[in-house]
């Protein structure tokens, strides 16, 4: 699952996202529809030209995941992430494979 930190790197040109993905095409990369929020959040408050290049790259991003419903079942497994991490230590959540972009 990517997160929407990924998803702006890739935006703001620090990390090549869509030559990643394609080196990783097997992992079956998806978003949680809570993720699609925080993008859409970001674009909506972006303006001029800087507001539909933002939503023309994450528009091609997002064609190219699968969307995770945000459910009620979503939203508990949410709750009990969120106070299991204090700070985003996502290594703290069991079973969860963490890969750190550089």
């Amino acid at each position: 699952m990517l997160d929407a930190d990924v998803i702006i790197r890739g935006e703001r040109g620090t990390f090549d996202l869509s030559a990643w993905m394609t080196q990783h095409e097997n992992e079956g990369f998806e978003v949680a529809a809570i993720t699609v929020a925080e993008l859409w959040h970001g674009i909506e408050r972006a303006s001029g030209g800087h507001r539909a290049r933002r939503e023309r790259y994450i528009r091609s991003i997002l064609e190219q995941l699968f969307m995770i419903p945000y459910t009620e079942t979503t939203a508990l497994q949410r709750a009990r992430i969120w106070a299991l991490l204090d700070k985003r230590h996502f290594e703290r959540v069991e079973g969860l494979k963490v890969v750190e972009l550089k």
